[in-house]
């Protein structure tokens, strides 16, 4: 679960990360009486769920209370196009009015899970406000990392290898490797993902902030965390993943042709990567799980077909859990009860997938059943062209 930039830094704020003092405003008026409280000069910025907002117009400095109302009309309504909402981009109903301050440096932290190493991992790098892939392609030298033990902790010698290491000097170094400290609290304590501060700055007066903040939360943590399961933003959301959360269901949408629904994640993105190599495109991501039942099948399926894009669905099951006959009951009931049109190419196998196949077959309906994922890949291609 994402959550906005003006979110992530209350949460900050919490467990002592430093941040500079603002608030959101929904409205000109709400942007005029925030930017009189901070002293009139201030930064207006759009508040979506993507980067980029500085290059795309929705980060505006204003140098009193009056622009900055000025620029929060302009920016509150606006849709936001950026290198991370693709061209569609995102509506704008929000923007954060904050203070501005005597930048010295910029800096970039972040913590990501390391799935290779099963660790969370604390990069730093003294290039930030700056993309940090781009960074990483270029100068990769100029990234550091320490690995967070699980059970310890970032322990204070880390925090202060990544600060040395950043070039930090003198008065500046207590307060940047506290925020560092504190940072990674934030992300242990909250089941977070991800945790951005693009750009850490270092002011004139040796201060450390967090100028920006990003945060994406786990979530099979957020049954601990109800407070932040209530900052939730659906309208920052795709509707159809939205909905499909609704019934347990993983579903991401893409830009293909091809439905897909699909027990296990693995086993989707090999469905994904073997349409593409078939010469077809995926029309989405759909993991139903290793225990289905029949609603969750039918919403599967309704989710599919709410992608116009979609002119065949490929069905592809290992049966473990699930019985492969207890699905295909679930696929003919929904595909009788949804009335639908597109082919169905289904490759099954696993428990009881005898009784599965014989069940579609004498369904009298429109699927195709392959033996094997090449062959199913190969129909399902040819049926969406």
């Amino acid at each position: 679960m994402k959550i906005h930039e003006y979110q992530a830094k209350g949460v900050l704020r919490q467990y002592n990360v430093p941040v500079p003092r603002g608030e959101v405003a929904f409205t000109s008026d709400e942007a005029r009486q925030i930017a009189e409280k901070l002293g009139g000069r201030v930064v207006v910025k759009a508040q979506i769920h993507a980067g980029g907002r500085g290059k795309g117009g929705g980060v505006k400095l204003a140098d009193n209370a009056d622009d900055a109302a000025k620029l929060a009309a302009q920016i509150i309504g606006m849709t936001l196009v950026t290198h991370q909402t693709g061209p569609e981009g995102r509506l704008v109903k929000r923007v954060l009015v904050e203070e501005t301050l005597p930048i010295d440096r910029e800096l970039y932290l972040g913590i990501v899970l390391d799935r290779k190493r099963e660790r969370p991992v604390l990069m730093a790098s003294s290039e930030g406000g700056m993309d940090i892939e781009e960074v990483a392609a270029k100068t990769p030298e100029l990234i550091l990392k320490e690995v967070i033990e699980p059970g310890i902790g970032l322990m204070p010698y880390q925090a202060r290898r990544l600060a040395f290491g950043m070039g930090v000097e003198g008065e500046a170094v207590k307060g940047v490797v506290a925020a560092i400290m504190a940072l990674a609290k934030a992300y242990e304590a909250t089941d977070a993902n991800l945790l951005e501060i693009n750009p850490f700055v270092i002011t004139k007066d040796n201060r450390a902030v967090a100028l920006d903040a990003k945060m994406d939360f786990d979530d099979n943590g957020l049954f601990r965390h109800p407070d932040l399961t209530e900052l939730r933003d659906l309208d920052e959301e795709d509707p159809l993943e939205t909905d499909a959360s609704n019934f347990s269901l993983n579903y991401i949408k893409l830009d293909g042709s091809v439905g897909c629904m699909v027990n296990g994640a693995g086993l989707a993105m090999a469905t994904m990567d073997i349409i593409q190599h078939a010469g077809g495109s995926p029309a989405n991501f759909l993991d139903v799980g290793g225990g289905a039942n029949a609603d969750q099948i039918k919403n599967g399926f309704r989710i599919i077909l709410s992608d116009p894009n979609v002119k065949a669905i490929f069905i592809n099951i290992f049966g473990g859990i699930l019985r492969v006959d207890v699905l295909a009951e679930g696929v003919v009931a929904a595909a009788k009860e949804l009335d639908i049109k597109v082919p169905i190419v289904a490759r099954l196998e696993g428990t009881n997938v005898d009784q599965g196949k014989k069940i579609l077959a004498d369904s009298g309906m429109n699927f195709t059943v392959a033996p094997n994922m090449k062959e199913a890949a190969e129909k399902v291609v040819a049926l969406s062209s």
